[in-house]
């Protein structure tokens, strides 16, 4: 389980799924109003990180410098996408869409938040009047009346009773959530406006400087969004290695050899009378010759000419990423001396 304590060492790291597989990086951490304790994480998601989803957390844990999830990657990116009002709010029916697609019993989780053992003053630790203005500004989140729960969380400190300075501005401590839970659900995004109107960063400059939950100085806080761009590695393709057989015609020219039989007559001379009369005068005869001719014989061998490899080689190509940020101005209109307003 994450604890408030822990929200910074989740804000700005990855965040993995119940395989170990990488989400993204957390964004935001929702808070439930009634509990104070961290209930949801939005991941942003995507090969630009312009995804954004949400994830139940009370059953997370940080390992080393990552939060790891029990849910599974498709689970987390297949998340509703659900709006956040400009306090930072959760709607209920934003809630339920998200308790839904995780399985979670949005009604248990209801009726354990508003018990009286889980509420800010539940362990005695809300002394300053922090319970008493949260709690004072679910009434005043469902009537439309901000400055109520100043006057609520400034009563509460006084009194040193911050359920008591709650049940003033509203009834009881719970009463007083639950009807703003109504309108607006339970979760706010951590470190965003609390129930006097300020961020968590202006009330702790308040309270630093003496000045109670409903008070203000005149000081506002400019924010920019900065484009963070990562890379994700994807498979785009196959080599493959693959030897196969073709047949293929091939001449070679080669000289063959033969016998032929020519037949030479000659006359009788003085020089072959002898041999030609070494025999009977009258007789029969027998010559057989023997012809030969050479005829082409082929044999194939198998010989080695060459080895073939796959070589994988890394570029790195240059590109540009193009994205839209928003930033805060903050203007200023200025009388001048003759009472007239101009721009500063």
């Amino acid at each position: 389980m994450i604890t408030r304590e822990q929200i910074p060492k989740v804000l700005d790291h990855p965040v993995h799924d119940s395989e170990g597989n990488k989400v993204g990086n957390a964004k935001h951490v929702f808070v439930d109003d009634a509990t104070g304790q961290p209930d949801w994480v939005s991941v942003q998601t995507g090969l630009l990180g312009t995804g954004e989803s949400f994830v139940p957390i009370q059953n997370a844990t940080m390992v080393d410098d990552h939060l790891e999830v029990p849910y599974p990657k498709d689970k987390i990116k297949d998340a509703p996408d659900v709006d956040v009002d400009a306090s930072g709010h959760l709607s209920r029916q934003e809630e339920e869409r998200l308790y839904q697609h995780y399985s979670l019993d949005w009604d248990a989780a209801w009726r354990d938040a508003n018990r009286p053992d889980k509420g800010w003053a539940a362990d005695g630790s809300d002394t300053d009047g922090t319970g008493a203005a949260a709690g004072a500004a679910g009434a005043a989140g469902a009537a439309g009346a901000a400055g109520a729960a100043g006057a609520a969380g400034a009563r509460g400190k006084q009194d040193g009773g911050g359920a008591a300075g709650a049940a003033g501005a509203g009834g009881t401590a719970g009463a007083a959530g639950t009807a703003g839970a109504a309108g607006t659900g339970r979760h706010a995004r951590a470190g965003d406006t609390t129930a006097a109107g300020m961020t968590a960063k202006e009330a702790g400059a308040a309270k630093a400087a003496g000045r109670g939950a409903g008070e203000s100085d005149m000081a506002m806080t400019r924010s920019e969004e900065h484009m963070h761009v990562g890379t994700e590695r994807h498979e785009v393709g196959h080599a493959r290695l693959r030897k196969y057989v073709v047949t293929e015609e091939e001449s070679q020219s080669v000289p063959l050899r033969h016998t032929e039989v020519r037949l030479e007559r000659e006359p009788i001379t003085e020089a072959n009378r002898e041999a030609a009369l070494s025999g009977a005068e009258i007789s029969e005869a027998e010559h057989d010759v023997t012809l030969y001719e050479e005829r082409p014989v082929v044999e194939t061998r198998a010989e080695p000419v060459e080895r073939v490899r796959l070589n994988v080689e890394e570029h790195v190509e240059e590109t540009t990423v193009t994205g839209q940020v928003r930033k805060e101005r903050i203007e200023a209109d200025i009388p001048d001396e003759k009472g007239r307003e101009r721009p500063a």
